[in-house]
């Protein structure tokens, strides 16, 4: 029997990603009535380690009812989420290009956290891994910074960059895993699927 998982994500690099390492997947993505966004709003004094871990909970909380309610067939599923720190500041998704601008001006020309945690339902059990990497930006002229947002790159990205676009140009060192950086730590995810039994 071929084995597959539900990827309950939108990302296009965590598709990627899983059909990097051969894992077969199919889609469960939220409904036009519910609001996913608001899984991810920030509460009060929350810790990046902390808010990245509960917010992938609240998405794979939200996909299995979403499972449920389609009587769909039964899979493990799979969630993500991704989100950079700046010290204990944690930089979401801007809201537009001078919120993007702000960000990317406050991590250039130092280092910053990028933390992606996964979990997989699988039945009753929740498997959780968490991937800290450590990403340093040289110094980005204002200009360099406008110019990348306006390509529209950093909109729907956490810090409002991605690691595998023209941003990368700006990186002097990464400590951690790429992939993590991308949205899906595959070590971490590997693990989970070999705790489910699988063999990878």
């Amino acid at each position: 029997m071929t084995r597959w998982i539900y990827l309950a994500s939108q990302s296009p690099r965590r598709r990627q990603l899983l059909d990097q390492i051969g894992v077969r997947h199919e889609l469960l993505l939220p409904g036009p009535d519910e609001d996913a966004e608001a899984l991810e709003t920030v509460r009060p004094n929350e810790a990046p380690r902390a808010y990245v871990q509960r917010v992938t909970l609240a998405k794979l909380d939200a996909a299995r009812a979403r499972l449920q309610r389609a009587g769909l067939p039964a899979a493990p599923i799979l969630c993500a989420d991704t989100t950079v720190a700046l010290g204990r500041r944690i930089l979401g998704k801007p809201a537009d290009a001078d919120e993007a601008c702000e960000m990317l001006g406050a991590l250039a020309g130092h280092e910053h956290r990028v933390l992606t945690a996964v979990a997989l339902a699988d039945g009753e059990r929740v498997l959780q891994g968490l991937s800290v990497s450590r990403v340093r930006f040289a110094p980005v002229h204002a200009a360099r910074i406008a110019a990348y947002v306006a390509t529209g790159e950093p909109m729907g990205k956490a810090g409002a960059y991605a690691i595998q676009s023209g941003a990368a140009t700006w990186v002097e060192r990464i400590a951690g895993s790429y992939s993590g950086i991308m949205g899906l730590p595959l070590f971490e995810t590997a693990r989970l699927l070999r705790d489910a039994g699988w063999s990878l």
